[in-house]
């Protein structure tokens, strides 16, 4: 694993991938969401970034959301959330 991508233990729901600024409220509600449903995820805030690891990043975050806006959620590769929706995070991740 990437040394800039950080792990947060908890129940297993998939492979969760957050991708944030650390300067972002809305990428902290989302952190504080997953926190508070328990569920093990990664993330990564990508204005820690330097270089070719945040070009790296930058395009992944593009892949899933070409407009490059933050928090983006990805989830087993096959869902992305946009923004901090609250209702579609907890409908996708319930146990």
């Amino acid at each position: 694993m990437d040394d800039n991508v950080k792990h947060v233990p908890g129940r297993q729901a998939g492979q969760i991938m957050l991708y944030a600024l650390s300067t972002c409220v809305w990428c902290a509600k989302t952190k504080k969401l997953l926190d508070e449903m328990g569920v093990a995820y990664d993330y990564e805030y990508v204005d820690h970034l330097q270089g070719e690891a945040k070009e790296q990043a930058i395009r992944e975050v593009k892949n899933w959301n070409p407009a490059c806006s933050f928090p983006t959620l990805v989830i087993n590769d096959r869902t992305c959330i946009v923004g901090f929706k609250e209702d579609e995070i907890r409908g996708v991740l319930k146990p």
